[in-house]
């Protein structure tokens, strides 16, 4: 079984590795100490098991999984925050969180060992992205390279087809996420879902105007027009106090 261990602390990666020595059955196919580094590994070696950090520079954990198709199944290692704990409980084959014994990291292997069908990380991202430390930022692929969009920056998001569309002042870019997903982790009070197909930061409105009978139009300071249906025109009128 193929495994890569990602961490930016030295040391953490070293007691995985020494724990993980008597098991023969276990190959560690790479070391990497940080994000970018995983997500290479991972689509190179296409391991069945990752022991993962969260907290790591330039991309957390829950981040780098994000930017991987099919990701494999993850035991976290984590010194995180209690949000995320209860996050880890729902759907991850475990955490460890840190410092851990030998016989908690026994626990955790056997628990993917045992598991007939190894789950998902996905529940545990969706929860993840809801926590404050998760707000400020959305991470993209642009092609071979690695785009981070702090929020403040994104004009509006466009539903397209199994993807969304964030347009900033640089560029567009697609998440393959929904637009419910983004409508629940953005802040409610910065971003507003105006229509079926659109969210907008309500910072780049310059102006709402009548469209046709009973329905409006947000004019950005950007340039662009975005529909705006009849509940989300109630919405915005909440949020902007008109």
């Amino acid at each position: 079984m193929k495994v890569i261990i990602i961490d930016d602390e030295p040391l953490a990666r070293s007691i995985v590795k020494e724990y993980l020595q008597p098991y023969n059955d276990i190959e560690i196919v790479a070391e990497c100490n940080d994000g970018f580094e995983g997500m290479k590994a991972i689509q190179q070696y296409e391991p069945e098991l990752i022991f993962l950090d969260v907290q790591m520079p330039k991309i957390n954990g829950f981040e780098m999984l994000e930017l991987i198709e099919n990701p494999p199944s993850v035991i976290f290692t984590t010194a995180f925050d209690e949000f995320a704990i209860k996050a880890f409980e729902l759907n991850a084959t475990d955490y460890l969180l840190k410092p851990f014994s030998k016989e908690r990291f026994d626990k955790a292997v056997q628990k993917y060992v045992n598991k007939p069908i190894h789950s998902s990380s996905q529940p545990v991202i969706d929860m993840a992205a809801q926590s404050p430390g998760q707000q400020n930022r959305i991470v993209v692929k642009d092609g071979s390279k690695i785009k981070i969009i702090p929020v403040n920056q994104i004009h509006y998001l466009e539903a397209a087809d199994d993807y969304v569309k964030i347009i900033t002042h640089e560029d567009s870019f697609l998440k393959k996420r929904t637009m419910n997903f983004f409508e629940q982790s953005l802040s409610a009070h910065q971003f507003v879902r105006i229509h079926r197909s659109y969210i907008v930061n309500t910072q780049f409105i310059s102006r709402i105007d009548i469209y046709e009978k009973d329905s409006h139009i947000a004019i950005l300071s950007t340039g662009a027009r975005l529909p705006i249906s009849k509940s989300g025109y109630f919405k915005l009128k909440e949020i902007l106090g008109i």
